[in-house]
Formats: C-alpha cells, structure tokens, sequence
C-alpha cells in the first residue's frame, strides 16, 4: 500500500555557524570553520521524514533570495510546492557560535517572516492538511494560527514545543493534539510537574493521546491512555546532539504512519537518533 505524506507546518531556516579551533578569545578573530546549512524546526522535522522515506510537504515561509535556494537545495525530498514565497522578506537565518566542542556560545535569530505565516495562508491550504496522515505543528509559528490549526485540521496533530517560551503556545491547544514531544523543562512548564511521570501524566488528562517526554541520556518518558512508562537510551556516542529532538519528532511521525504502538515507536525513534548521531561523528 502506498504511503500517504506528512504535512508539516513551521519554520525553514538558514543556518550559519561557526566553530573555532581552540578557545574562543572576545573581541579577536578565532580562526575556525564556518558551516553553513539548512536548518529549522519544521524544516529539520521535515527533512527527517523524508530521509525514512515517508512523502512530506513542508508549508512554511522562503524570502526569494539566495538563502531560500540553499533552504531548498539542503533538503532533499521535502515539496515545498505550498510554501508562502516574500520576495520582500529575508528567508530566516540563524547564526550561531560555538565553542571549539561545537556546543553553542551564542546565537542571534532573524525570524521576522514567520509572521507571515498566518491563520489565512493556512486557510488556504486546508486541504492539503486535512488530507495528510499527519499534520506536524512547529511551536515557532504565530499563536494565532497555532489556536486556527488546532480548531480546523481534522488529521492527527503532533507538536513539538520547541523552547520553554514557546511551549506555552500549545497550553490551550492540549486538548486537541494527539502526540506531544517535550523535553523535561517544556513538560514542566506546560505542567508544573517536575518529575517524567507525573509530568506525562498530567499532559495525558489534559487530552493529549501520546506524550514522549525526551530526557536526553535517561531515554523518553512515555505515555497513552493510563499507560506510562520509561524506556531507557543505549549508550549515546560523543556527537553534537543540535537536532536530535527535530529527529527524533520527525521518526514518531513515520512510526505513527507505519502503525508502531506506543513503546514500538519510542524504540523506533531513538534508534533513528543514535543512526543519525553515529554517521555525524563518522563525518567529523
């Protein structure tokens, strides 16, 4: 049977780095290395599913500048057919410096289109969203038109908070999604539970059918129904986790489209992550 796609909504992002070969010294020029690449939540997500072979269209907003074009060209299998184009907007960029570990120092983010990327550009593209599997909300997008997907796509919603700040978007939303994927500070803020369990607990009797609650090397807190359980990480290798909750959202998706249970595609998922993070330190 052919596979039906993913729908993604949220942000596409230029991402420019750089990492210096020693110890950052302020106010001086770090010889380093710069690396530039395709990046942002939805983006990420999106590239991911279509890296497990599952179609997926990404409804996000590209400037028409060069920045759109690498966006494009560093994410192979995504349609961007239904992205909103601004020719009078810059296409989002992230830049960022790292220390010489590659974790980052200090970042500076130019998402000013991302309001454009309103409850009208969804409203256009219903369709397309009610006819996908699932539909991934990005919590990057606008508040309003967060609240106008959750009350019009009949599909599954799956959301990723992203930051603490940003989770508190998807507070009035809980309700309406079907898989929610925060790590322990989003699950706390959204909850006010410290504690994995309990945290998914709660999201759980707020109406959210999934909950995978990310806890880095501990592995994933993960819940449906009255059912709760914690299924622990194999042995992480020595790698820049930057992105791996993007992948790990991005294989819940395919697993839901594949049918996975609940513990099947917690499994199936950090398998993707520690893949992906094995062939990052193999490429160093």
């Amino acid at each position: 049977m052919q596979l039906s796609y993913v729908a993604v909504c949220g942000g596409s992002n230029l991402d420019v780095g750089g990492i210096p070969d020693a110890p950052l010294i302020t106010h001086d020029s770090n010889p380093g290395r710069v690396i530039v690449s395709a990046g942002g939540v939805g983006r990420n997500i999106a590239a991911g599913i279509a890296r497990l072979d599952v179609p997926v269209t990404l409804l996000t907003a590209l400037g028409a500048d060069s920045a759109a074009g690498s966006v494009r060209g560093g994410s192979p299998g995504v349609d961007f057919s239904h992205a909103l184009i601004l020719p009078d907007m810059a296409t989002s960029t992230y830049l960022y410096l790292a220390d010489e570990t590659g974790d980052m120092v200090l970042a500076l983010s130019d998402m000013e289109i991302m309001s454009a990327l309103t409850p009208a550009y969804f409203e256009r593209h219903l369709d397309v969203l009610n006819a996908a599997s699932v539909v991934v909300l990005d919590a990057n997008l606008p508040e309003e038109s967060l609240r106008y997907l959750a009350d019009h796509v009949t599909a599954p919603l799956f959301a990723d908070p992203v930051s603490t700040k940003k989770a508190m978007k998807l507070l009035p939303l809980l309700d309406k999604l079907h898989t929610l994927k925060p790590n322990r500070l989003e699950a706390e803020v959204l909850t006010g539970c410290s504690d994995p369990e309990e945290a998914v607990q709660a999201l759980l009797r707020a109406g959210v059918k999934q909950v995978f609650l990310s806890m880095g090397s501990s592995g994933v807190c993960c819940g449906s129904g009255a059912h709760v359980t914690r299924i622990p990480v194999h042995h992480l290798p020595t790698a820049n986790t930057t992105g791996a909750g993007d992948a790990f959202t991005a294989a819940l998706t395919v697993a839901h489209v594949k049918g996975l249970d609940l513990e099947a595609s917690t499994r199936f998922a950090m398998d993707c992550v520690l893949q992906k993070l094995q062939m990052e330190v193999l490429s160093q």
